[in-house]
């Protein structure tokens, strides 16, 4: 495959990688200056990533989260999209090397932004994923759709057919990691047995389905205020939530999970807890295009991946390589889509400035703009400087500030009516599961074993 340079070659190139916010606003913020954009990510839509839970519980489609990204820069005449997954960056040559389909192809650049992201991290356990899917992409969230709803089913079946022993497992949820994802893929799980399913079944009451939040701290959302964490807490016992602390995850199988929790007198106990549907939001880990780069230029990355920047968000010795986002660490920046937006920005700024022969190396500066999680339907928790706030309030906030980052006018539109109709009413339209997805595909496996098993059965008796 040819280069995916079809711009003019006078004008200098700017090759972005990755299409989330770090990717995908600097391409924006670049659309008035005289260069050319590539915007090479390896999937073909940029991703609201915070939102993925609601998707894996019904409430948005992934098409309200994850415009495609060719139709959000189709009128920036500067850009050009490139679908494929950058396997390597020469920061000699200056070029970026991707492949699609097994076909590879390289781009020359002037400037490098590298917005690749991170993905979930099993802290070590690889293995832990087949069982406890992490939630970082479309596929996981739908993955997960299959896994929550289909064990629904699992349980209606199983209670029908007298296997009670198999019920329980099936309607217990483990969510790994009391961060705001967790907390708010807990809070909605509840919102989905106790709400929206709780009379769509004849043989289980979906309501008795148990959630439990697991987390190595001692606290659930860390980075927030001791006061919001306690509220948080207590707002998640009240709805019905299991919230155990100073848990480790040890073990993930197919039929459950094993943590160690730590006693008050130091010592320490391996519990059991038999769930066959597992949420893993603990953990993430940069792009490994990060130490890739951090090997080129003399440096190391941290424990999560992620490769050390200048103040101005460049690599040392290189001034027209810049790294946003998830995949660097500067001052203990948290890892936010605001750090990846604002240093979006900044890159774009000072590329402009050294295609003006201005002075470049401007400190990067963040401006906090506050954290926000919702716990259920009309309840989330805000932290806006000094400003906290709980309860309908802070909901109300969340949602506002989710709109606005929701990207285009019909994405928006959609996701208010779909929130309408998830937290006015009980329904949630994106229900569907498919064969595509394996849990799907083992529930239909399993429903298939049980009928089979049924049916032998009633044979057997008329006999």
């Amino acid at each position: 495959m040819d280069s995916a340079r079809t711009a003019s070659p006078k004008r200098p190139t700017v090759v972005i990688i990755g299409s989330g916010f770090g990717g995908l606003f600097a391409a924006r913020a670049l659309a008035k200056d005289d260069v050319d954009v590539v915007l090479i990510a390896k999937t073909s839509h940029h991703l609201f990533q915070p939102l993925l839970y609601q998707v894996a519980t019904g409430i948005l489609s992934q098409g309200e989260i994850a415009p495609s990204t060719r139709e959000v820069l189709a009128k920036q005449k500067n850009a050009t999209v490139v679908l494929g997954e950058v396997t390597a960056i020469d920061v000699t040559a200056q070029t970026v090397t991707a492949s699609l389909v097994g076909e590879q192809f390289t781009q020359p650049y002037d400037y490098l932004i590298v917005a690749a992201g991170a993905a979930q991290s099993w802290f070590g356990h690889d293995e832990f994923a087949e069982y406890a899917p992490g939630m970082k992409s479309i596929d996981d969230a739908l993955e997960l759709r299959g896994r929550i709803f289909g064990a629904f089913e699992l349980a209606e079946v199983a209670a029908k057919e007298g296997r009670h022993d198999e019920v329980g497992p099936l309607m217990t949820f483990v969510v790994v990691g009391a961060g705001p994802t967790g907390v708010e893929m807990a809070g909605q799980l509840v919102e989905l047995s106790n709400r929206t399913l709780r009379r769509d079944f004849r043989h289980i009451s979906p309501a008795d389905a148990k959630i439990i939040l697991a987390d190595a701290a001692p606290s659930v959302l860390g980075s927030f205020h001791p006061k919001l964490q306690d509220a948080t807490k207590k707002s998640l016992e009240k709805l019905g939530v299991d919230v155990r602390l100073e848990a480790m995850v040890t073990g993930v199988d197919e039929r459950g999970i094993t943590v160690r929790r730590k006693a008050a007198d130091g010592t320490t106990t391996d519990e059991r807890i038999e769930a066959v549907t597992k949420v893993w939001a603990a953990g993430v880990a940069a792009s490994p295009l990060a130490k890739q780069l951090a090997d080129q230029v003399g440096v190391q990355v941290d424990r999560a991946g992620r490769i050390p920047v200048q103040p101005d968000l460049t690599l040392v010795g290189h001034p027209e390589i810049h790294v946003v986002g998830d995949m660097m660490t500067l001052d203990k920046l948290p890892g936010v889509a605001q750090v990846a937006i604002q240093g979006a920005r900044h890159s774009a700024k000072e590329i402009r400035r050294h295609l003006k022969g201005e002075p470049t190396g401007a400190t990067f500066t963040y401006f906090d703009k506050g954290s926000m999680a919702t716990i259920s339907r009309f309840r989330a928790i805000a932290e806006i400087g000094s400003i906290r706030l709980t309860g309908f309030i802070a909901w109300l906030a969340w949602l506002a500030v989710h709109l606005v980052y929701i990207i285009g006018f019909k994405s928006r539109l959609t996701s208010l009516i779909s929130w309408a109709v998830s937290f006015i009413g009980r329904g949630r339209a994106e229900r569907t599961i498919t064969e595509q997805q394996v849990f799907g595909r083992q529930a239909i496996e399993r429903l298939a074993e049980i009928e089979a098993s049924a049916a032998k059965r009633a044979g057997t008796d008329a006999a």
